[in-house]
C-alpha cells in the first residue's frame, strides 16, 4: 500500500466521522425538550469550505498553488450553544523557524501533509459537559497519528466521566492493554493550566507521534477512538440535556469556559499549528465558546 493509499483511507475515515457526528448532534437538537427548547428551532450545521493560504515565510511553487484546505461545520442550537466539527487536508512547507518543532520536518526540507477531524462542543446546559475530540495524521519524512478526547464538566459528574473514560479505555485496550493508562496520564499532563495549577477538565486521553511497524494497527486504533467518541458522547448529552438549570448554574458554566479559553490560546498545540501553517483563523479558533465570563 502506497502513502497515497494510506492518506486516502485516512481522509475517508475522518470525513465519515465528521458526517456521523453532525448527524448525531442534529438528531439531539431535534429531540430537545429542556429549558427554552420549545421556544427555539433545532440547530443545523452550516458548512463553510476554506482553502489554505501560504503561511508567512513559506516557499510555494506559485502564489496560486493548491495547498489544500478544509470545511468548517458550525451549529448553534438549543442543546449545543456552539459546536464545531472541522475537517482539514493540507500540505506545503513549514516556515524554517517552525520546522524544529515538528518531527521529521527538517529532514523533509519542511515539506508536510496533514489531515484531521476536530470537534469542540460548548453546551447550553451547565449539566452537560463540554467536550473536545480530534484525530489527525501528519507526514513529513515519515507519518504518524495523533489525537485524543477529553471531557469538561461544569460540575462534578462522576457518571459521565466514568462512561466517557470507560469508552476510551475499551478503545485503547483493543489496541494495547497498557495504552489507556499511558494516554490518560498524557492527557492529564497536557490539558493542564500551569498558571492556575489546575486541570482544564476531567481528563480523557491524549496521544501523539503514533507510528509503529504496523500501520493498519495504528489506523485501527485511531478509528476505535473516533468510534468510541461517536457512541459515548451523544449518550452523555441525551441523558442530561433536558434537566432544568438555574441562573447561578449557568453563571458557573460561563466562568468554567474561561479556563477553556485560557488553555486554547496559551498552550494548545493544535491552535499554534493551525495559525503557523496558514490555516483558516475562524476554523482554528472555532474551539472558543460564544459566551464566557471572568471574575
Amino acid at each position: 500500500m502506497t502513502d497515497q493509499d494510506r492518506r486516502a483511507r485516512t481522509v475517508a475515515w475522518f470525513t465519515e466521522v465528521r458526517d456521523r457526528l453532525c448527524a448525531a448532534f442534529e438528531a439531539l437538537e431535534d429531540r430537545a425538550a429542556g429549558p427554552g427548547a420549545t421556544e427555539r428551532t433545532p440547530g443545523r450545521f452550516v458548512r463553510t469550505p476554506w482553502r489554505r493560504a501560504a503561511a508567512p515565510g513559506e516557499a510555494t511553487a506559485a502564489p496560486s498553488a493548491d495547498l489544500g484546505g478544509g470545511e468548517m461545520a458550525i451549529l448553534r442550537g438549543r442543546v449545543f450553544e456552539k459546536v464545531g466539527v472541522n475537517l482539514s487536508v493540507v500540505h506545503g512547507r513549514f516556515d524554517p523557524a517552525f520546522r524544529d518543532q515538528i518531527p521529521g520536518a527538517a529532514a523533509s526540507d519542511g515539506a508536510f501533509w496533514a489531515a484531521g477531524v476536530s470537534v469542540v462542543a460548548h453546551m447550553c446546559s451547565p449539566h452537560v459537559p463540554a467536550t473536545h475530540m480530534n484525530t489527525r495524521h501528519l507526514a513529513t519524512d515519515h507519518g504518524w497519528f495523533g489525537g485524543g478526547a477529553d471531557l469538561t464538566p461544569t460540575f462534578a459528574d462522576p457518571d459521565a466521566v466514568a462512561a466517557f473514560k470507560g469508552a476510551l479505555k475499551a478503545a485503547c485496550g483493543a489496541h494495547d492493554p497498557a495504552a489507556y493508562d499511558r494516554y490518560a496520564a498524557w492527557c492529564d499532563r497536557y490539558f493542564y493550566l500551569p498558571h492556575r495549577a489546575e486541570p482544564r477538565g476531567a481528563g480523557g486521553i491524549f496521544f501523539d507521534e503514533l507510528t509503529t511497524a504496523n500501520w493498519e494497527a495504528d489506523f485501527a486504533f485511531v478509528r476505535a477512538v473516533g468510534q468510541a467518541f461517536l457512541e459515548v458522547f451523544p449518550a452523555i448529552v441525551a441523558a442530561r440535556m433536558d434537566r432544568p438549570w438555574t441562573a447561578a448554574e449557568r453563571a458557573e458554566l460561563l466562568a468554567k469556559r474561561g479556563r477553556y479559553v485560557e488553555f486554547n490560546l496559551l498552550y494548545d498545540r493544535g491552535t499554534v499549528f493551525g495559525l503557523k501553517t496558514g490555516g483558516n483563523p475562524e476554523a482554528v479558533l472555532m474551539s472558543l465558546p460564544p459566551m464566557v465570563t471572568w471574575p
